[in-house]
Parts: structure tokens; sequence; C-alpha cells
């Protein structure tokens, strides 16, 4: 990514510094934070509701805005990958074959989800006043076959692939022009955390470990595949659960 040296100067920016501060802006404009706003003001101003009863979140809401912040966010990066000359394939796809990459989505989806349960049990013997959440509002959204199908749909398109190819994204600006690779793994995993504090102390604890764990296998992989396999596969499995159990 490059700088015009004229505008450096006007700005009074050393090149690195003007790629760091497009390199910021990038991240902060591809977080979804801008785009979930806007879309879910322009939601409200159609008349869409956030809830559809007392205490819980509309599906019909929920489904839109995810799926159109998932289209939008997905254009923003391929328009700015390739207005830094770079490979929107090389980027999500990786060089090498993509049917290892499958299955090795595949093979990672019970470690996975073996990884949370593990978690989850230990924080709640060792720190129990974390989980601070009885009823997890998004677990709310699939108690039949019906919405079960539907909220799997969002958590495959919005979870298990735009969160990946986002993260992937937001990856290679840390590593390029941010403090390199780790410290793009620990602030993006906090932040994915906290974007899912609402389902309790624990599970953001738990959400952020896997956000970390999906950070790595990208980097050592260079590909989104596995992980967003891996990634879908566990919300399925999360979705079919609480249908199953109700809980």
């Amino acid at each position: 990514m490059g700088s015009d040296p004229q505008t450096t100067r006007h700005w009074g920016l050393t090149p690195v510094s003007m790629n760091r501060l497009v390199a910021v802006l990038e991240v902060l404009l591809c977080s979804s934070v801008p785009t979930q706003l806007a879309l879910a003001g322009a939601l409200r101003v159609s008349g869409f509701p956030v809830f559809d009863s007392p205490g819980r979140l509309s599906l019909t809401f929920v489904l839109i805005l995810s799926i159109g912040d998932t289209l939008l966010l997905a254009t923003l990066m391929v328009l700015i990958t390739r207005s830094h000359g770079q490979s929107v394939r090389e980027l999500w796809v990786g060089r090498g074959p993509i049917k290892p990459e499958v299955i090795r989505g595949i093979l990672l989806v019970p470690a996975v989800f073996l990884m949370v349960v593990v978690l989850l049990n230990v924080l709640r013997l060792v720190a129990p006043w974390l989980h601070n959440v009885e009823a997890n509002p998004l677990e709310q959204l699939a108690t039949t076959p019906g919405e079960a199908a539907i909220f799997g749909v969002v958590a495959i398109v919005a979870g298990g692939i735009r969160e990946e190819l986002q993260r992937a994204f937001l990856l290679r600006r840390f590593e390029m022009h941010l403090g390199g690779a780790m410290v793009g793994v620990v602030v993006l995993s906090v932040a994915f955390g906290l974007g899912h504090i609402v389902q309790g102390w624990d599970a953001a604890l738990v959400t952020g470990a896997l956000g970390a764990f999906w950070a790595l296998i990208y980097l050592r992989r260079r590909s989104s595949i596995a992980p967003i396999i891996s990634h879908s596969g566990f919300n399925s499995l999360e979705i079919l659960r609480v249908a199953i159990t109700g809980q």
C-alpha cells in the first residue's frame, strides 16, 4: 500500500505514518461498527422493529441486518484490497489447493466444540460470577425448527463467512502497518469477545479465545477456508443444540 509523496508532505506525514493512518481508517471502516449502525438506522427508519416482543430480538431484523452487513463489508473489503493492487483470492483463499483446507476445517469442528465446552466449564468452576447472563438473547431466536433454520443462515453467512473474511482482512492491515500479526490477533480477539458481551462475560471470554484460535489458523495456513468451515460448523452445532434442548 503506497501513498502520494505530495499528499504526505502536505499533511506533514511520512509515507509510513500515512500508510499507518490509512490502515487505521480501513480497520475502523471494516470493523462492522459503522456499517451495522448505518444499516440498523436505515432499517428502523424503514419501520423494522428491533424487538418483536419485550426482551426478544426480532429475527427478521437480525436476518436483514446480518446479511446486509455481510454484503456491504465484503464489497468494501474487495474494493479496498484491489485499490492497493492486492489479490482478493490470495487474501482469502490462499495459494494452495482448496480441498485440504476444506478437510482441515471439517476436522477442526469437534476440536472447537470441545474447546468451548472445556473453557466454559472451567470458567464457571473458578469464576462463576462471570456467568452473568442466564438466557442468551441470541439463542432465543432459535427455539423452533423454523427459527433455527433461519438463524442457521445468519450464523453461517454473518458468523462463519463474514467474520472470517473480515478477520483475514483486518489481520493483514495489522501485519502490514499496525504493529504486526500478533498485535492484530490480540486486538481483534479482544474486540471479537467484546462484540459478544450481550451473551455474558464468560461467553465473551470464550468467544475471544475462539477468535484468537481462528486467527492463528489463518496466519498459519494463509487461507480463510478452514476457519470459515470450522466457524460455520461450530455455529451450526450450537443452533442445533439449542433447537433440540431449548437452552
